[in-house]
């Protein structure tokens, strides 16, 4: 059953194995239902999948398998924020080595075009320092990275 409220994501068939790779990658994520075509349509057959309910780390989902009209952008994007650099590279390296693309600032994007903010905890208290020269060192240090770096950025936030 779908959630009252429920992010919709658009995939060009691909929306199962999407939401099976967050299912495996994310904590808290799994695959809910698929729904297939109860018959015939212009773009397909029946049986084949249209929607699937998932979750990304308790967030509910509907992928649904529109076609190739529709591409995902940055103006969307997940993000997680990671406990540790362990939960970070573990993360970013499944989205990177599964065809994923790296982008800047702990950004990056899946095979299937969808954004992903792979965000420390460290670094969000780093920029959000109340000591206002530490954070600026922070955010600096991070705008040079693409994977974040907790050392880095902890090194920079103390003035090393």
């Amino acid at each position: 059953m779908v959630q009252r409220n429920t992010i919709c994501l658009w995939y060009d068939g691909a929306a199962q194995d999407a939401a099976e790779f967050y299912a495996r990658t994310f904590p808290d994520s799994g695959v809910v239902a698929v729904h297939r075509a109860p018959g015939d349509y212009p773009a397909g057959k029946q049986g084949d999948v249209i929607t699937v309910e998932f979750t990304v780390v308790g967030i509910p989902c509907l992928g649904l398998n529109g076609g190739p009209m529709f591409r995902h952008s940055e103006a969307f994007s997940f993000q997680i924020a990671t406990e540790d650099q362990a939960e970070t590279d573990r993360l970013w390296n499944a989205i990177i080595d599964n065809g994923g693309q790296p982008s800047a600032c702990g950004w990056c994007k899946d095979k299937w075009g969808l954004s992903w903010q792979i965000t420390p905890k460290a670094l969000t208290d780093a920029i959000t320092d109340p000591d206002v020269a530490a954070a600026k060192r922070a955010f600096a240090a991070m705008m040079g990275m693409t994977k974040i770096d907790i050392a880095a950025i902890e090194a920079a936030r103390r003035g090393e």
